[in-house]
């Protein structure tokens, strides 16, 4: 059986090992720069656009964050409709199906004709990539309430609004913080998307210039940041995960 120390640095011996191999890759075939960067070329060209990289981030992360919160506050309330009335869902639910299997990227361009270049189309984008995920969670986790407890509990004196307050909700947060961890990293790339297409700002803009002056190390970089900031905000939706719905797991591994 692997020690709890194996099982945290098993992320971290991984990446070392993948980093390896990658950069023996490069270096054994002689692959250039501008085509395929090894590990230590996108390090010194993070080093070297240290300042940029960081103001891009922060505003990339910035952005996200605001179509992740309108994705939450519309996931949440909709979800819960979908998931309490079966009018709402029979109603609702194609429309949303399809308009979820429409590429995202499609729509930047009517952004920037409603909204121009900037920030608008990035939150909207991140909130269109990642709002349903959160629905789809929220109502299965309110619609798994066993028919005999909900008969039992209006037995007992329960209204509906009871029920749904103490007990479905409640039960549904598994599942919404499940959509959540899911939710911001789906949000990361509609934000890059809308970046790369529609703004002077952030890590897509930034990936886009520096393609087209073939630093590909750069690029990687900012690849790298992104990665980076969906695994700290994924980790931090972790622990609340934890935190709030300890209960649900009893002592079993949460991803």
């Amino acid at each position: 059986m692997p020690t709890s120390l194996t099982v945290r640095a098993a992320p971290a011996i991984l990446l070392l090992a993948l980093l390896l191999v990658w950069h023996v890759a490069c270096t054994a075939l002689a692959i250039p720069d501008f085509l395929f960067p090894s590990p230590l070329a996108v390090w010194h060209a993070g080093v070297e656009a240290f300042d940029p990289i960081m103001m891009h981030a922060q505003q990339t992360l910035l952005t996200t964050l605001g179509g992740f919160a309108l994705a939450v506050v519309v996931g949440l309330l909709l979800g819960i409709a979908v998931g309490i009335s079966p009018l709402v869902y029979r109603a609702c639910y194609p429309l949303m199906v399809g308009f979820n299997s429409i590429p995202k990227v499609a729509f930047v361009p009517v952004l920037v004709v409603w909204f121009g270049i900037g920030t608008m189309p990035a939150i909207i984008t991140a909130f269109l990539i990642s709002f349903f995920p959160i629905v789809v969670n929220v109502a299965t986790g309110l619609s798994t309430l066993e028919p005999e407890l909900e008969d039992v509990l209006r037995s007992l004196g329960a209204s509906r609004l009871d029920i749904l307050r103490k007990v479905a909700i409640p039960r549904a947060l598994p599942y919404f913080f499940a959509s959540l961890k899911v939710s911001i990293t789906l949000a990361f790339v509609g934000s890059v998307i809308a970046e790369t297409v529609a703004s002077n700002l952030g890590i897509g803009y930034l990936m886009m210039s520096a393609s087209s002056t073939m630093n590909m190390a750069l690029v990687f970089a900012g690849l790298a940041v992104i990665g980076a900031m969906g695994v700290v905000m994924y980790a931090v939706f972790s622990q609340a995960e934890q935190r709030f719905t300890a209960w649900a797991h009893r002592g079993a591994h949460t991803p």
